[in-house]
């Protein structure tokens, strides 16, 4: 009879410490590491340094992060955003370099490039129920692969024609770098997509019980289409933005960043399950990468040796991300 009174208050206690660890679990990281990094070195907490951190996560998995919350909200995974960074890489290069087009038209010819990348992966996820695993590892290949061609392997250098996107990679607004604003930017109209409007219910919705969504009349597949399409977009804006910092188009842009973006929505306690997740608490995860992987330049670890951590650190947080889930049931 005691043990089952105190069963459901077990488990009520363990949902509500299971609901705490997902909404503040992050912020918690990410001050723990802040105050770390801080008392650990002098120049962690610079005005420099913490640009140069803003800068790179902008440039890496920070924009990207966006539209891979998007895919993994219903149930899904975008392998492919590292290499459709190269070719948005690449193909602002090819643009620019031997094209000859504006800036206004680069950018708008690489975000179509992106989006067509996006639609190809996501009309077989959607349409054909092919698993978006596989479909993405395709298309992280198809992608690699036209901007190896494009490019034959080399650099394309922007060169004086591409000097108007200098600006746009490395200029700064009110002492803030471009990028980072475009990333916040990012980041506040993602979260209020998600937050409040019809689209973002819906495809958090389908994460939770596709099949209720389904039979509320509900077009699923045109929503599993879009968020691949979105995610296309963004990591293209990666590859501009990496263009426009380094003055050149490359094939060897995004090697792995599918792995950080990851990881930084994983770290901002969305669940590969889908159905749950929020822009803020991803903003916060890809911070928490780009801190630990400022705390290891300073510390002096080699960037080898930073992959190994930074894998051990997804399997940490994929750990936690499932003792939360048990609390909760």
């Amino acid at each position: 009879m005691i043990s089952a009174v105190e069963a459901p208050s077990e488990r009520n206690n363990g949902a509500r410490i299971a609901a705490v660890l997902q909404r503040f679990g992050t912020l918690a990281i990410f001050l723990t590491l802040v105050v770390v990094a801080t008392f650990w070195s002098d120049a962690f907490l610079t005005t420099g340094n913490i640009l140069n951190v803003l800068r790179q996560v902008a440039s890496g998995a920070g924009i990207m992060a966006v539209g891979m919350l998007y895919v993994i909200l219903t149930r899904g995974i975008d392998l492919s955003v590292g290499s459709i960074a190269a070719l948005g890489s690449v193909l602002t290069g090819y643009f620019v370099a031997t094209s000859g087009y504006g800036t206004f038209t680069t950018i708008l010819l690489v975000l179509l490039a992106g989006g067509a990348c996006g639609l190809f992966t996501g009309a077989f996820v959607a349409y054909l129920r092919l698993p978006s695993f596989v479909m993405s590892l395709a298309m992280l290949a198809i992608a690699r692969g036209l901007a190896l061609i494009i490019s034959d392997g080399r650099p394309i250098p922007l060169g004086e024609p591409g000097q108007a996107f200098q600006s746009f990679g490395s200029g700064f607004l009110y002492g803030i770098p471009q990028p980072v604003i475009l990333m916040f930017l990012v980041f506040i109209v993602g979260g209020v997509v998600l937050n409040f409007t019809r689209f973002g219910r819906i495809i958090t919705s389908i994460g939770s019980n596709e099949e209720a969504v389904r039979l509320a009349g509900i077009a699923v597949p045109r929503y599993i289409l879009a968020v691949y399409v979105i995610s296309g977009m963004l990591a293209a804006t990666a590859g501009i933005i990496s263009s426009s910092r380094t003055g050149v188009g490359s094939a060897q842009v995004g090697v792995g960043a599918e792995l950080s973006v990851i990881a930084a929505v994983v770290i901002g306690g969305a669940s590969l399950m889908g159905g749950r997740g929020s822009a803020f608490n991803t903003l916060l995860g890809a911070l928490v990468m780009g801190i630990i992987g400022n705390i290891m330049n300073l510390a002096g670890v080699p960037g080898y040796h930073q992959q190994v951590y930074m894998g051990a650190i997804i399997v940490v947080a994929m750990l936690l991300q499932f003792g939360a889930g048990s609390l909760k049931r």
